[in-house]
């Protein structure tokens, strides 16, 4: 019996996984990724990936299948911060089932400025995994025509 008040206090620990809703659980998982990225933890970043996961980046030339994507960057990972981004916003969904969670996040970085990550999750057992993530730089639309001419002068040369 006196197991029983030492399980339901550990329950009560916020953040700990069996107390989180799904939600909570998935944007634990997103807050590890840029964590894991911002301490430059190869490992710890690239465990929150399933198997086939595919990351797109920025450029239309960035699509990766995760073996592709861990060789990208791995110099990046070992310099001892890969990137650094800040959560600003996030929404996430689910599948009726409950075992697939899609998410957009709005970021900032010091580089990039302010950015959208978007992406799937699969629920592997009792664990959250990427299967894609997607960065991109929203543009204004009252900016998007002179930059879509800036794409296309670019794309000529």
């Amino acid at each position: 019996m006196k197991r029983l008040p030492i399980l339901l206090a550990i329950l009560a620990i916020p953040g700990t996984l069996l107390a989180q809703s799904p939600t909570e659980q998935v944007s634990a998982v997103l807050d590890q990724l840029h964590l894991k990225a911002s301490e430059g933890d190869f490992d710890g970043y690239f465990s929150l990936y399933a198997p086939n996961a595919v990351f797109i980046g920025t450029d239309a030339s960035e699509r990766w299948p995760l073996e592709i994507f861990k060789d990208y960057t791995k110099g990046r990972f070992d310099s001892g911060t890969a990137w650094t981004y800040h959560m600003l916003e996030r929404e996430i969904d689910f599948s009726p089932d409950g075992n697939v969670a899609w998410f957009d996040e709005l970021l900032t970085n010091e580089n990039l400025g302010l950015t959208r990550g978007t992406g799937v999750l699969i629920k592997d057992g009792d664990t959250w995994r990427f299967t894609q993530y997607h960065l991109t730089i929203p543009v204004p639309n009252e900016l998007a025509r002179p930059f879509v001419a800036l794409i296309a002068e670019h794309e000529n040369h």
